[in-house]
This record gives C-alpha cells, structure tokens and sequence, in this order.
C-alpha cells in the first residue's frame, strides 16, 4: 500500500479475526447500533483493540469518506448501499471474506457472490476455496494470522481444553456428541458461549466465555487442545492453542490436517486412535511439551500476524488499483 492509510468499513462479526484484521496500519470503521446487535456490534468488550478501530453510526456513514469495504455477509452489500448511499463493487471498492466452510451442500454450494467479477472473494482456507463454487467471480486465499499470545505452555492440569460455542445448538457440527467419549480418555473443560444444560456429562465443565488475554492463561494450563469440530472453516482457537504451545488432538475435518503438522500432535477420524492419543499426552507430560513445541513453530511461521496483514494490504492494493 506504498504506506496509504486507508479507510475501512467492516463489521464485527468474527472477533478473533476482527482482531489481527485491526493490527494493521489503517482506520477500520465499525457499524454500531443502540442495541449492539449482529448488524452494529461496534467494538470488542472481551478482546483489545486499538484507537485506529472506531464506532460509526449508519447516519455517521452517509458523510464519511470510505476507502473501501470488507463485506462478510450477502446482506451487507444493502446494508452498506443503504447506510453509505454507494453501491460496492460499483462506486465503493469492496472485497467479499468468506469465513465459511460451504453450506448447506459440501461441494454443491454456490457462493452468493458466484455470479459478480466487480468484487472478489478472499477464503480464509484452502479448503474453502476448493470446495465453495465461486463461479465466474475472481477468488483468492488469505490464510488466517493472529497475534502471537506467547509460549505459556505448562500444561499443569491433564485435561483437554476444548473451545466450541454454543455446542447444544450446532450439535454434531461441532462434535458436541463426541465430548461424552472424549470425557473417558481425560477431564474436558469446555470454554466459550456455552448452550449446554447446567448439568452435563459427567468429566465435562463447562467454563463458560472468558476475555482473551485469560482465555490464553487458561488454555495454557490444560495438557492438551482437543478440536472436535466436524465442519468449519478453520477455528482460530486451534491456532491460538499451537501458539500457547499446546499439543493438539484433533478430528481431521476439513482444514485441519493442512494446519496441524504431524509432529504437533495427532489428527485422524479414528476415534480410537484420538482417545488414544489424549491418555498419551494425559500420561506423558514430556511427549505433550516437545508435540505443543513443533505446533508453535509451525503455527508461527504459517500464521503469523506480519504475513497476514501484508496478504491484506496486497489484496486492498488490487481493489483500489
């Protein structure tokens, strides 16, 4: 961006990704609503961010100068027409991030904007691009980056960390039904916006939504991070958990096998072999410290925060060019 400061209208949907997205160099203008709903957020109150991300108020829009829009959903293309009076893709340089794995169909799914060539469409994973049909309309990868939380690895309590939200509501999508067998092979302490009953399986507690910086802390004191999603896109806390250092035990769904290297843990659709590899990491404290070693230098180096913005910032550059 040759050192351009531009400015960004996007909306808070995803909050890990919201956050490395607003380390970069720009201003990033974020809809806000009285009642702070899905459409108006505004800024984070569980994780930090810096001055440069501020609230604007779609009456505030209609006079701000834009330099471009990231669209992350199909109705913010009229939301955005509506509160800015500009249509993107046509008088406002607009990129389309699609955080998700294709839905309802794995390999039928036609993308919302498959038919557009004015505004392209950034996947999150290489999974993701394979599999969503974009059509005609001009796609690319730009893997996820995070900052990096710190080696805080003690893995002082043998229990697998596991970070889903709402596990009732998304049910076998986020492999809520496996938790009860997991919970044979080790303890499972399960954080995020919890929908669970308040008296779940037996070996699972529920430890409920917690800021970032504790959520690190957390996680860190756990033997293990255990991923039992079955389909997603790529959940940034797995991420986070490589960067903490910590071994990782994981159902190869999706991307997952591309992210988590084999000397980082065990990843497979065998669930013996998964509960199998949780009592290990649970009995051999060495063998779970050297696996979360690898996992951080591999996820340093594959998800890093410089990597990610310079994606960004080259991705921008192609829109406003």
């Amino acid at each position: 961006m040759s050192g351009r400061r531009l400015r960004l209208l996007l909306w808070h949907v995803h909050g890990s990704w919201t956050t490395a997205f607003v380390q970069g160099t720009h201003e990033y203008l974020l809809p806000v609503l009285p009642d702070r709903g899905p459409d108006g957020l505004g800024r984070a109150r569980t994780w930090t961010w810096p001055a440069s991300v501020v609230e604007r108020s779609p009456q505030q829009l209609h006079g701000e100068t834009i330099d471009a829009v990231i669209l992350q959903r199909p109705h913010e293309l009229a939301l955005t027409r509506q509160w800015t009076g500009r249509r993107p893709g046509i008088d406002l340089p607009a990129i389309y991030l699609e955080h998700n794995a294709p839905e309802p169909h794995p390999v039928r799914s036609r993308h919302p904007l498959a038919d557009r060539s004015d505004i392209p469409i950034v996947h999150v994973t290489h999974f993701n691009q394979l599999y969503w049909d974009s059509g005609c309309a001009p796609n690319s990868i730009i893997e996820h980056g995070i900052p990096d939380p710190g080696e805080r690895y003690t893995g002082e309590l043998p229990h697998a960390a596991v970070v889903v939200n709402e596990p009732a509501r998304r049910g076998r999508m986020v492999g809520t039904d496996l938790l009860p067998g997991f919970a044979a092979a080790a303890p499972i302490d399960l954080f995020g916006m919890s929908d669970m009953p308040p008296a779940p399986t037996p070996g699972i507690r529920l430890l409920g939504d917690v800021p970032q910086e504790r959520m690190h802390y957390e996680l860190a004191q756990r033997r293990l991070y255990l991923h039992t999603t079955r389909w997603t896109s790529l959940g940034l806390a797995l991420i986070e958990a490589m960067q903490l250092a910590m071994p990782v035990v994981a159902i190869a769904g999706t991307e997952v096998g591309e992210a988590v290297p084999l000397d980082a843990g065990v990843v497979s659709t065998n669930l013996r072999r998964l509960h199998d590899a949780i009592r290990t990491y649970v009995e051999e404290p060495e063998t779970a410290r050297l696996a979360g070693k690898a996992g951080r230098a591999h996820a340093l180096e594959r998800y890093g925060l410089p990597r990610f913005l310079e994606d960004w910032d080259r991705a921008l550059a192609a829109v406003l060019a």
